[in-house]
């Protein structure tokens, strides 16, 4: 029995021929069958001549040439044995169908039948389906050769591997004629087909029977042609990849009519395990983790290479909130520019509202998908340029987590990927979970210290700062590590770094009055060491034995000068802008709730443009494996090494990449970068006179002159005047009145001896002789309010300039005015 390579297509030798390395000739690669054939085929064909096989190549067209054309070609040799070499071949069928598209041309299928009219209309349909296998094998070995030793190879898997069934369906009854081929692929006895396509479909995997029905319905495959690889379960409960290609023939009237189809075993199309052995590898991993960025990794790893997807992101759900716990790949400019917003801080979390596409999904519980150039929300633009899938992660009757999957690349998005996704997902919702129930003491300690810290800090003229803030992984109480950056008067700002003593719900209390106790302090206006000294004394007036570590730094974003104080922490870390790194020789105080008679001495250190300051906590210098003189070493080398020019960037560096911790990490960073155009600035001190008001208007009128602010003068005037007017109404000892032009914004500050602040009235009746000065401030000013100040208060107003007034100071800073 000749040895068919289609079945019912009737092909007695085929043949495949791929090109030779740089001498312009195809070589034959494989041949099966030929035992009965009338004669054979060359081992080689010359790219440039006349033989219909190299026409196929160089035009991508099937070639089916008569007797003539072969000859002419010289198409066809005399079979073995002959005895008459050089002599014409019988006749024979022939065709010469091109593998792979014009881009890229792999090489031709050679397909030969004794009978000259072996290959009619129909069995010229499967041949060329054939030879789109033949080019899939042959592109996915060259595929996994390339990846594997960089070589390119067009040797497919084995014409023999590849052998498919053909079938013919009838679309307007549904009746199939399948080959005995197709019914061993289903795992179908011949006597139990009954010719319905219902029963082919019975046998295919329920996930990807959609998609098998869009195929097969009538319009759903074109005359061009259409692929589909699906899944079967045989009887032995194994699952089989099969690969579908077919074709509809369109009768006279443009009707579809039949189906040609071929079906083959496509496992070599997919090297890796079905996603039974993902699953149980997931499974696996799973059982181990009890985190949640563990669970999230698990996942990451388990999915990525299978689905060959670009990017993968896993989300908690908290309420209404969706917490991102893992971004792969990990680098900012992977996401789209709201993600990195909201990774880049330190509680990386998002409103689910502000993603309805995934929270709609949430909502149905169900795999989604997008297919490229898909119209998403902001959020998710860029994600999945080339397709899109988000899945919920279920368990316990709800959606406890979501995982998205995007490709860069146009991504045909399969049932078997969307079994896979449905099958993992169960498996990653309960580990979520169960990582939640192990780590609860953890997740409360967690919790507790957001309410502590700062969730995001205050905008900064002349610098940017950030802040980087990793909870113990290890144990499950509270740590005492905080951190804050104040905003203060005439251009200051404070950057506070501390570390309580031990991990425990006390620690973190001491924490919360030490951060909200040194705020109050330095806002009051007190000096660094003040400040120090005032957190030591309270800290030894509670009822606890915990001592803390502290460094403040006072710094003037003006003039780039920054006094340093330190109660028993590490040195801070400088940057230069020559890359050279430092540690401040900072003179140390005791630790905070120590001694009564701690001193706590100022140090000096200026500043330039470009330098970087790097406040941290023993947790990331220090543990168990490692001194705190190697750790010091460590990061200032990674300090040296990372780019300034990205703040954020740089605080991640100096983290690493350890994610089980023993102690908290906390990590604060300024970049300072000075300040283009600096605040002008005057002040007056107002001497108690009766014409003090006077005074005070006057000065203000020849200054807002010379600052070229005429618009706003007369408002101005006002509100210095009743300023003014109240404090040396109602407070005794010195005033004084200060003028300070920035950021397009005039402020206008009177201070005064009294802690009081002022009141503003209710309502006053209009025989009433006073009261109304605070309602005349409020009502003209942009905004206005009252701070204390060690041993009195300041009450401020600041008045928005208008367009001629910005653009004629910003022409004074640009000629140095």
């Amino acid at each position: 029995m000749t040895a068919r390579v289609l079945g019912s297509s009737g092909a007695e030798l085929t043949a495949v021929y791929v090109p030779a390395e740089g001498d312009g000739e195809l070589q034959l690669a494989e041949m099966v069958g030929g035992s009965g054939a009338p004669c054979g085929l060359p081992s080689r064909y010359d790219l440039s001549g006349d033989s219909p096989v190299a026409a196929a190549f160089r035009t991508g067209l099937p070639q089916w040439p008569g007797p003539a054309e072969q000859a002419a070609g010289g198409t066809l040799t005399a079979p073995p044995g002959d005895g008459r070499a050089g002599a014409a071949p019988a006749a024979a069928a022939l065709g010469a169908l091109p593998l792979g598209g014009d881009a890229k041309r792999l090489g031709c299928l050679v397909v030969l039948d004794q009978a000259a009219d072996a290959f009619d209309d129909d069995r010229r349909h499967l041949l060329e389906l054939h030879a789109d296998q033949v080019a899939a094998g042959l592109e996915a070995v060259a595929a996994r050769v390339m990846a594997r030793t960089g070589r390119r190879q067009l040797l497919g898997p084995g014409l023999d591997a590849l052998r498919g069934g053909a079938f013919t369906l009838v679309l307007h009854t549904g009746r199939i004629d399948a080959d005995a081929r197709v019914l061993e692929l289903f795992g179908i006895g011949p006597q139990e087909f009954d010719g319905r396509v219902e029963t082919l479909l019975e046998h295919t995997a329920p996930d990807d029977v959609p998609a098998l029905m869009q195929t097969v319905e009538p319009g759903g495959a074109s005359a061009v042609g259409r692929q589909l690889s699906f899944r079967i379960r045989r009887a032995n409960g194994e699952l089989r990849w099969l690969s579908l290609r077919c074709r509809v023939l369109i009768d006279a009237e443009g009707t579809p009519e039949r189906m040609l189809g071929v079906v083959a075993d496509a496992s070599y199309l997919r090297p890796s395990a079905d996603e039974v052995s993902v699953v149980q590898r997931l499974s696996a991993a799973l059982a181990g983790t009890t985190t949640i960025r563990e669970v999230s990794r698990a996942v990451v790893t388990a999915l990525r290479a299978p689905l060959a997807a670009s990017r993968m992101a896993v989300a908690e759900r908290a309420a209404d909130r969706l917490v991102v716990t893992l971004l792969d790949p990990p680098e900012p400019e992977s996401w789209p520019a709201s993600w990195q917003s909201a990774w880049r801080s330190e509680w990386p979390e998002v409103s689910a509202h502000s993603l309805p596409t995934v929270e709609g999904v949430l909502r149905a519980g169900h795999v989604a998908v997008w297919p490229p150039g898909s119209e998403l929300e902001p959020g998710l633009a860029g994600v999945g340029p080339g397709g899109l899938a988000v899945l919920p992660l279920p368990a316990n009757g709800q959606n406890v987590g979501v995982c998205l999957v995007g490709w860069d690349d146009p991504h045909r998005f399969g049932p078997e990927e969307r079994s896979l996704l449905t099958a993992t997902a169960g498996l990653a919702g309960q580990a979520l979970v169960r990582a939640h129930a192990l780590d609860a003491g953890h997740e409360l300690a967690t919790m507790l210290q957001r309410s502590l810290l700062p969730r995001t800090l205050p905008e900064l003229a002349g610098g940017v700062a950030v802040v980087r803030y990793l909870p113990a992984t290890m144990g499950l109480e509270v740590g005492g590590d905080w951190y804050d950056v104040i905003p203060l008067s005439d251009g200051h700002v404070a950057l506070v770094i501390g570390d309580v003593e031990g991990h425990s719900a006390g620690a973190a209390t001491i924490m919360g009055q030490m951060r909200t106790a040194i705020r109050a302090y330095a806002v009051e206006g007190h000096p660094p060491d003040v400040v120090i000294a005032h957190a030591n004394r309270l800290l030894l007036g509670m009822e606890t034995d915990l001592f803390a570590t502290c460094c403040y730094v006072d710094l003037d974003m003006e003039e780039g000068i920054a006094w340093f104080v330190r109660a028993g922490h590490l040195p801070p870390l400088l940057r230069h802008p020559d890359g050279s790194t430092e540690e401040v020789p900072v003179e140390g105080g005791p630790p905070l709730g120590v001694s009564a008679e701690g001193e706590f001495p100022l140090t000096e250190v200026g500043l330039a443009p470009g330098t970087v300051l790097v406040l941290l906590t023993d947790g990331l210098a220090e543990s168990s494996r490692l001194p705190l003189e190697d750790g010091i070493r460590q990061v200032r080398a990674a300090l040296a090494a990372a780019d300034p020019a990205d703040a954020g960037r740089l605080a991640d560096d100096l983290l690493g990449g350890a994610e089980r911790r023993h102690d908290d990490v906390a990590v604060l960073v300024l970049r300072y970068d000075g300040m283009r155009v600096r605040p002008a600035r005057a002040r007056w001190a107002v001497w108690r006179l009766p014409d003090a008001v006077m005074h005070a208007r006057r000065f203000t009128s020849r200054t807002l002159r010379k600052w070229q602010i005429t618009e706003e003068m007369d408002v101005a005037l006002l509100v210095v005047s009743e300023l003014v007017t109240n404090a040396i109404a109602h407070t005794q000892g010195e005033v004084q009145l200060d003028l300070t032009l920035a950021a397009g914004r005039l402020r206008i500050a009177v201070n005064d001896g009294s802690p009081r602040a002022p009141v503003k009235p209710v309502s006053v009746d209009w025989e009433a002789t006073g009261g109304r000065g605070l309602l005349l401030v409020e009502a003209v000013s942009a905004a206005w309010g009252s701070v204390p100040l060690s041993g009195g208060k300041q009450v401020w107003s600041e008045i928005g300039l208008g367009p001629e007034e910005r653009l004629a100071q910003a022409a004074a800073a640009e000629a140095g005015e």
